[in-house]
């Protein structure tokens, strides 16, 4: 039976008036009832271009079909034959670009809301089978290395354990999970949920190496000639900030959003018990448009700020964000200025942000991105009366792998050169994720991470 309603099933949410004051996870998930009725309006097309879509190539109508007659386990069975990640992919994915961007339903109405389908079979089996215990797999002798705990790195790691490799993954920080711990909020993703994928990683055998960063500590080469690993997968994202470049950058109260994100998420400054320094104004400007920035902003909400502006330079139809975090930005009060650039950041004589002059922007001729190139609009400069400013206009690749390993070529983006395998020009070393593309989504870190272990294998069991 087909569910012929256009619209999707609402997600329950947290009212915006009490969510901009908690860090709690604002939407709520399906209740059994709305999964079912939602799974139950996919059309079951037979050319399936959802799964086409997804970039680890999710089995999405059959475990869709298995929402809809009520078997969630058989459901999340489905989905983890090619997805380590479940309940993090359901509710961080940009699905509305991806799996739901090319369903049939989304021609007249709504797509079938894969991604909240998706995250409601993963929270159903970690609530009702989270105990269950998890064998390690059987070793095949083979070692491999793993060089960073985020998306990537983890998804390579659970595809390496389950072919029977002995797997060890170093993380640059005291935690694991890369921008998955220090970068999204916990109100979009629940710190809980990343540690409890990473028990099941260790659980299977895999080993978790914290504070070690590769490249000073030990190097990727020492890695295969003294530890004897005859892989090693580098994964290690692209975290290093960028600004402007603009007079007063370097005032007391201009931070990166990795740095801002990361005293909130990783080091858990927004909890009382938790002496983490950080300051607390009262009036923010946030520049850049993409889901950092949006993070950025509605932490700024939540910690305490009476005013907080995302400041963009291109309209609001050129915004890179998620639609879906846009409007729960502005749900929460964040104030949005399109096409406004800044200039210069304003400081006091004792060094302290005071204001941040911008000009207005217009849209002339599309530029290499295909987005229209902002141009100034003369003499419209004007000043936000701001006590903070977070930068939110992007990261850059970590060079460190790069300059600290023998012979390991770049590609054009001055990130590790791979090919279609994830394999660099040494045949021992892959490399996956925004190490090599720069930044991007989760998903996409996570497909580069199931490649190169398809590669590794390859590799290992032809060597």
């Amino acid at each position: 039976m087909i569910n012929l309603q256009r619209d999707k099933n609402p997600m329950p949410e947290q009212d915006p008036n009490v969510r901009n004051k908690n860090f709690l996870e604002v939407t709520l998930g399906y209740t059994e009832q709305q999964a079912v009725n939602e799974a139950m309006r996919c059309v079951k097309c037979r050319k399936k271009p959802c799964m086409a879509g997804c970039p680890v190539m999710v089995k999405i109508p059959d475990f869709v079909a298995k929402v809809a007659e009520g078997e969630f386990e058989e459901a999340y069975q489905i989905i983890s034959e090619t997805s380590s990640l479940p309940a993090i992919c359901g509710r961080v994915c940009p699905q509305e670009t991806q799996c739901e961007g090319v369903c049939a339903r989304g021609v007249k109405g709504m797509p079938v809301a894969i991604g909240r389908l998706e995250r409601f079979v993963a929270d159903w089996h970690a609530a009702n089978y989270g105990d269950e215990e998890i064998k390690p797999a059987e070793g095949n002798g083979h070692k491999v290395a793993i060089v960073g705990a985020g998306p990537a790195g983890l998804a390579c790691a659970g595809d390496l354990i389950n072919k029977g490799y002995e797997v060890t993954v170093f993380e640059s920080l005291h935690k694991t999970g890369g921008v998955l711990v220090y970068g999204i909020p916990q109100f979009r993703l629940p710190k809980e949920i990343v540690a409890a994928e990473v028990s099941k990683l260790e659980a299977k055998g895999v080993k978790f190496v914290t504070d070690a960063i590769i490249g000073r500590s030990i190097t990727v080469d020492e890695l295969i000639k003294e530890e004897g690993f005859e892989s090693v997968f580098v994964g290690t994202g692209a975290g290093l900030p960028s600004f402007m470049n603009i007079p007063g950058e370097n005032l007391l109260g201009v931070v990166s959003a990795n740095e801002y994100l990361t005293r909130i998420n990783l080091m858990k400054a927004y909890k009382d018990e938790y002496d983490t320094p950080i300051m607390h104004p009262k009036k923010i400007a946030v520049v850049g448009g993409g889901n950092v920035a949006m993070d950025a902003a509605r932490c700024a909400k939540r910690m305490g700020a009476d005013n907080v502006y995302i400041i963009y330079r291109r309209s609001a139809d050129e915004i890179p964000a998620r639609a879906e975090e846009i409007h729960h930005a502005v749900e929460e009060g964040i104030e949005f200025h399109y096409l406004t650039n800044p200039v210069q950041v304003i400081g006091d004589d004792k060094g302290n942000v005071t204001g941040i002059e911008c000009v207005k922007m217009e849209l002339g001729a599309p530029d290499a991105s295909g987005r229209r190139r902002p141009v100034e609009i003369k003499d419209s400069n004007f000043i936000f009366d701001v006590d903070y400013v977070i930068m939110a206009i992007g990261t850059k690749l970590n060079k460190l792998i790069l300059e600290t390993t023998e012979n390991l070529q770049p590609n054009d983006r001055g990130g590790i050169g791979t090919n279609d395998m994830a394999a660099t020009n040494r045949p021992e070393i892959f490399a996956g994720g925004d190490a090599v593309t720069g930044a991007a989504t989760v998903i996409k870190a996570m497909g580069a991470g199931k490649t190169a272990a398809a590669g590794i294998d390859e590799y290992l069991t032809n060597k």
